[in-house]
């Protein structure tokens, strides 16, 4: 459903787009046999503005793009009981340097205002467009293959979104067999209540089915109630499926071993695109081992960053003070706003002149979470009471860069099991930040506390929020800026075990290789 490529193109919303962005220009890197496809949303995401009074508002322009080539393809496929046209749009590898990739969209002539509007915005939060965007992503990129006159050998769906391709193929190929193997998934949600249900009725009445009588589409998803369980169809249609971390692995056979007929579940860690993200000086300095040229190249990229804090926030930061930021996707779970939970500390700790620090906050909630747009909106309220505190909007493959850059430390918060991967932190540490943690998803397999990170431990008990908060409090107290103020030499240590470690395990390179060796 998206894939984060460039600046230029916004059709992604977060993580799941960076780690799909990443993967594309690791394939033009290795030069695989591969394409991607995905949709061209008229409005991208959103583009994360103010009001007025400053609070965030999501913001929707169209997105006109010329380097987009169009195929001059154009077919139908049948949703909400109308034939509906999609056009084709194809990225050449030379404009990003990415695998080829196209690109579909409803909005074109010869659709009504609604069957346009179903390629408007990614994640419409109106469930029939969001399934019809699933039908057009799946049913419409198998029939896009098949208007092309190319015949992969393997389909492999990034989440379940397109699971609804695999009921075009299974008229195309007839039989299951047939049709599982050429099918591979990969799942990216490690709780249950996450993978998208919906009622089966619903489904058929908009075309989910391709056509397939309901006991075809019973008897080959092992589906016996009326609740589809995407995910549960595609762990049962494919030959393969993979967990995005180790730990994801293990999280993803436990949760569905009770479900019988699917297949086997692997695991292949995320990473992300080192020559995309890399700073040079920084890579050529982790190269010579020269710590002292990774601070001096720390400090050029600070400034550079704060130019953006001043411009956004009217605060002049300082390239000499330790920063932390925290910049992701904002949702519950990953507890953006933990260190403002304990308002005495958090005060304490902007206001110490002896250990001076400085805060960002910048990440885009869904723009109907209220939930999550509050707590952004709190932080930014909040501060206005400290100059050394700053949240950001527009957080986009742009402002990422300039954060990871700019951090000296990078925040990540949230409850453990419940982070499937992330990979933020990746990025972050190739730059010379340092990850500050909790123990979930892929820091398992990267962190060693004290050598290249600062992990919290595991909390345990009836409060986890509160353990964890002081944990975090403590860390950063007693560890972190004692180590950056009064032990350079410990934490250029920490800082390039970090660059080493994370340089070649979580580069897509690798990601790029496993998909091939172990799924396809």
């Amino acid at each position: 459903m998206e894939f984060a490529l460039d600046q230029a193109l916004k059709s992604y919303s977060g993580g799941l787009g960076f780690l799909a962005g990443s993967h594309m220009k690791s394939v033009y890197a290795l030069r695989q046999n591969l394409i991607g496809i995905g949709m061209l949303w008229k409005y991208g995401y959103y583009d994360q503005g103010r009001r007025r009074d400053n609070s965030m508002e999501p913001q929707f322009h169209e997105k006109i793009y010329h380097f987009l080539t169009d195929t001059g393809i154009n077919f139908q496929i049948p949703i909400l009981g109308k034939q509906v046209w999609v056009r084709a749009y194809y990225l050449a590898p030379e404009v990003f340097s990415t695998a080829p990739m196209f690109f579909l969209t409803t909005d074109v002539d010869g659709n009504d205002e609604q069957t346009r509007a179903v390629s408007y915005s990614l994640y419409d939060s109106d469930v029939t467009m969001k399934v019809a965007q699933c039908m057009v992503l799946g049913i419409g990129g198998a029939k896009l293959l098949d208007e092309l006159k190319y015949q992969p050998d393997i389909y492999h769906f990034n989440e379940a979104h397109a699971i609804s391709a695999a009921f075009y193929l299974y008229q195309k190929y007839k039989k299951l067999p047939e049709l599982k193997k050429r099918m591979v998934f990969t799942t990216h949600t490690p709780e249950e209540a996450g993978n998208e249900k919906h009622d089966i009725n619903f489904l058929e009445n908009l075309g989910f089915f391709s056509g397939l009588k309901m006991d075809v589409v019973r008897k080959i998803t092992g589906i016996k109630d009326n609740i589809f369980n995407h995910s549960l169809a595609a762990l049962r249609l494919s030959k393969k499926a993979n967990g995005v971390s180790k730990l994801h692995g293990e999280v993803s056979r436990q949760m569905w071993k009770s479900y019988p007929g699917i297949c086997e579940i692997t695991h292949i860690t995320n990473a992300q695109n080192n020559t995309y993200w890399v700073d040079e000086t920084l890579e050529k300095a982790r190269i010579k081992k020269d710590s002292k040229a990774i601070s001096a190249r720390k400090k050029e990229l600070k400034s550079i960053l704060f130019k953006t804090v001043a411009d956004q926030c009217g605060k002049i930061f300082d390239p000499n003070v330790l920063t932390i930021v925290w910049a992701r996707r904002f949702a519950a779970y990953k507890r953006p706003d933990i260190l403002t939970w304990d308002v005495a500390r958090f005060e304490k700790l902007l206001k110490n002149k002896d250990l001076p620090i400085q805060i960002i906050w910048a990440g885009k909630p869904y723009p109907k979470d209220e939930g999550a747009i509050n707590t952004f909106n709190h932080l930014f309220y909040l501060s206005h009471y400290f100059d050394n505190m700053a949240v950001l909007t527009g957080y986009e493959l742009a402002l990422s860069k300039l954060l990871k850059d700019g951090s000296d430390v990078w925040l990540n918060t949230p409850v453990v099991t419940r982070e499937a991967s992330g990979t933020s932190g990746m990025t972050a540490a190739m730059n010379a930040s340092i990850n500050l943690s909790t123990y979930d998803g892929w820091i398992c397999e990267f962190a060693k506390d004290g050598e290249n990170s600062f992990i919290v431990p595991v909390a345990e008990g009836d409060d986890i929020n509160k353990t964890d908060c002081d944990n975090f409090f403590d860390l950063i107290e007693n560890k972190v800026l004692p180590t950056y103020y009064k032990n350079q030499k410990e934490w250029d240590r920490i800082t390039l075990n970090s660059m080493n470690d994370v340089n070649e395990p979580f580069n897509s390179d690798r990601m790029a290789r496993e998909y091939y060796e172990k799924l396809y």
